[in-house]
């Protein structure tokens, strides 16, 4: 086992998780000693009938003062800004966060500012600018993938300023994250395999990465066991209540991992690539994930050899010769992608190349991959990988993850 010589770890949020665990929330809120709560989410939850299965789930006990569905793909300061003026004017006393990660970053923020009796969310970020404890925060995904609710990070962007603000602190971390199946059960195969294909991404970093510590890689284990056991049946069986179950655990699991020991190069670039063309982030996690273990294969090929037991399973572990266990790792997420690429009906990409946008059209092309190197230097993850990343190593690879080739074939 890899012992550190220090590390930290920590995961203050309870988590609640089953296939009909909404109905805790009335319980949940009472023991936060909160009575009148804003829903937050988006358009999108709304019209999938989720929050008329939130609001079912808890009628009679508690009174929710307002819904705030117009959360934008990604969250920005005017949103939170906002809706945190109607949890002022509705007299709340929590919040109830029910989407993905632009939806719970978004809830963070109006934590921030409704816990702070401020309107200006820019003097709260970067890290250890809140002193104290914020309002009751329950977080319900909807999504297994970012695994936000149990983060202790939010990402909100400034559009008149041109930037996007990281907040840190272990203050916004959800006080409970609500894991229900239900949640989970309307997403469409493609976005099924790109979230966990994020959480994989989360989890196979946090234990190859140079943050690593015995906590966290319990969690990434366990994550990447269950998302590589049960994404694929998923996907081609949409109504699978336990598999979807898993998956949000899974996210869950992955999230709390890396919280706690950090991303590198894979994150590194995606952010890039998702700033620049608008890419979905989960696609580009899964067609760069194989990229980065790779590249760092001669730094940490020991730590990606640990991984293809929980990623293929006994037999393929017990028939693959210990020198190799890397390299299979490697040839099994990408077989895992080309698989996720024929259950979507080829929705799911293999090469950047192919990630595309709502009416079909490509969303990054060649001529864009020297904007995203440039960009990807200034990201803080790049910080956490085992090998070193300049410009001209960052075009190698997004050239080869364009193309969809792997880089020792190139």
């Amino acid at each position: 086992m890899y012992l550190p010589a220090y590390y930290e770890f920590c995961c203050k949020v309870q988590i609640v998780a089953g296939h009909k665990v909404l109905e805790e929330i009335p319980e949940l809120l009472k023991s936060l000693k909160a009575s009148t709560p804003i829903i937050i989410t988006d358009k999108g939850i709304v019209g999938a009938g989720l929050i008329d299965l939130v609001k079912g789930a808890i009628e009679g006990s508690t009174r929710v003062a307002a819904v705030e569905d117009d959360v934008p793909a990604d969250s920005d300061v005017l949103t939170v800004t906002r809706i945190a003026d109607r949890y002022r004017e509705n007299h709340c006393d929590a919040i109830i966060a029910v989407g993905g990660g632009s939806v719970l970053d978004t809830a963070k923020g109006v934590n921030i500012l409704v816990s702070e009796g401020s309107n200006d969310l820019g003097k709260f970020s970067g890290a250890g600018a809140l002193k104290r404890p914020l309002k009751p925060l329950i977080a319900v995904p909807t999504t297994s993938g970012t695994g936000s609710e149990v983060t202790l990070v939010a990402v909100i962007a400034d559009h008149e300023k041109h930037l996007k603000m990281l907040f840190t602190s272990n203050f916004i971390l959800p006080d409970v994250a609500v894991l229900d199946s239900r949640m989970t059960m309307t997403l469409p195969p493609a976005i099924t395999a790109a979230t966990a294909m994020d959480a994989m991404s989360h989890a196979v970093e946090a234990y190859t990465c140079l943050a690593k510590n015995p906590l966290s890689d319990s969690h990434a284990v366990r994550a990447i066991e269950l998302i590589s056991q049960n994404l694929l049946n998923v996907v081609k069986n949409p109504d699978d209540k336990e598999g979807r179950l898993s998956l949000a655990i899974a996210a869950n699991l992955a999230g709390i991992a890396f919280s706690n020991s950090m991303v590198g190069m894979v994150h590194t670039l995606g952010h890039s690539v998702g700033a620049i063309c608008g890419a979905p982030h989960g696609a580009c996690m899964a067609v760069l994930l194989p990229y980065g273990l790779e590249y760092n294969k001669h730094k940490n090929a020991s730590f990606t050899a640990e991984l293809l037991f929980p990623l293929a399973g006994s037999e393929i572990y017990a028939k693959t010769p210990a020198h190799y266990h890397a390299d299979r790792v490697i040839s099994f997420l990408r077989q895992l992608n080309d698989d996720l690429h024929e259950a979507t009906g080829g929705k799911h990409p293999r090469a950047l190349k192919e990630i595309k946008d709502g009416r079909g059209n490509p969303l990054i092309s060649r001529d864009t991959l020297p904007a995203i190197a440039r960009r990807a230097l200034g990201d803080g993850s790049i910080f956490y990988n085992p090998e070193e990343l300049d410009y001209e190593d960052s075009m190698m690879v997004l050239n080869h993850a364009w193309e969809g080739t792997p880089l020792e074939k190139g």
